[in-house]
């Protein structure tokens, strides 16, 4: 039903749009540079011209011609909006800093109103055959301190309500109009459903709701390794959408997705035999489910059940399970069960190289 992510993955060609820079002189004022970049459509792998390329707030303005190609002219040192607009295609938004002249390489548009005819967990618009570039451009971490909700003293709330307390760099695909978002930092807070996105090297922060975001891939700063969230609004558990974002683990015919909860911990504390903790605490839950015609179900804890869901493959599965003494309620071993058998599947190939535990 659901063939490997990452294969489309590569076929989109996405740009993180920090850019390349070249012939920076360090100096300011008159100095001007040169934005220049070339746009594909992403199902025909044609070149697209007549797009308009635009600076938000400013006369810097493009069409692409021959093959695809635009360039900005006497663009001044700044940070940007990038905006590139093509008749029949999805926007596309981007900031881009200008230090010197900047090659923005491929960029891939898709059709309006383009819907993934394999049914992936993750929408074909967010894989990037250059994701790697979130790897190599890391974030100075300025501003964005951890939230806590402080009740009057002696009692605290420890902890953050955070899928991940740290900034770290997202291609955003918006459901309006299938708008990508890119060059931004973000941080998803489980309590209220929100991205929070900031600039890099600047404090302000902006607040995306949930709702508006359809999936979102991130480079986790620390692991340097891609994790994707996908909306459960998109999915249904006992016949009801659901809210709040699952990370996808395994991609393929049954994907693995994962999801984390936050719920207070109330203070168990004794004054009197000065016993327990002092503070209310943030605990946060991850519970793991797979995905079966649009519906999630969770992944039984029984052995008997869990290879169940795999039919004809049934029996096979259990033997693997059984030769390979995976733990089913380990995070790894399951990673490990439904990596095997998706990668039975013609043209699966793994959607991360490791499987973050935390």
């Amino acid at each position: 039903m659901i063939n490997s992510i990452y294969k489309l993955f590569a076929a989109l060609g996405l740009i993180m749009i920090v850019g390349s820079y070249n012939n920076v002189s360090g100096q300011a004022g008159d100095e001007k540079f040169t934005i220049k970049g070339q746009l594909k459509d992403g199902l025909t792998e044609g070149r697209i011209n007549g797009a308009s390329v635009t600076l938000r707030e400013t006369a810097f303005a493009a069409n692409s011609k021959n093959g695809g190609n635009f360039q900005l002219e006497n663009v001044y040192s700044n940070r940007f909006i990038l905006n590139i607009n093509a008749e029949g295609y999805q926007s596309y938004q981007s900031v881009v800093n200008v230090r010197g002249n900047v090659d923005l390489g491929m960029i891939t548009l898709f059709p309006l109103g383009y819907e993934n005819p394999e049914e992936n967990a993750l929408q074909k618009t967010i894989r990037a055959t250059n994701i790697s570039e979130l790897f190599t451009k890391r974030p100075n971490f300025i501003g964005g301190n951890q939230v806590f909700g402080i009740p009057p003293e002696p009692k605290r709330l420890e902890g953050n309500f955070y899928l991940d307390p740290k900034w770290n760099k997202a291609s955003i695909l918006l459901y309006r109009d299938y708008e990508v978002l890119e060059g931004y930092f973000a941080r998803y807070n489980i309590s209220t459903n929100t991205f929070e996105l900031r600039v890099d090297e600047e404090d302000m922060i902006t607040t995306l709701p949930g709702l508006r975001v359809q999936n979102i891939v991130w480079v986790d700063e620390s692991a340097n390794v891609p994790r994707y969230f996908v909306n459960g609004m998109d999915f249904k558990e006992d016949g009801v959408p659901i809210s709040g974002f699952f990370e996808v683990l395994v991609e393929g015919q049954l994907p693995l997705v994962r999801r984390t909860i936050a719920s207070i911990r109330s203070s168990n504390y004794n004054e009197a035999l000065m016993v327990g903790e002092r503070n209310d605490q943030v605990k946060k839950r991850n519970s793991y489910y797979y995905i079966q015609d649009k519906n999630i179900h969770k992944v039984p804890t029984s052995r008997k059940k869990l290879v169940a869901i795999f039919g004809e493959q049934s029996e096979e599965m259990e033997s693997f399970i059984k030769d390979n003494s995976l733990n089913l309620k380990s995070p790894s071993g399951l990673f490990t069960i439904f990596t095997h058998y998706n990668s039975r599947f013609d043209g699966y190939e793994p959607l991360i190289p490791k499987l973050l535990e935390d």
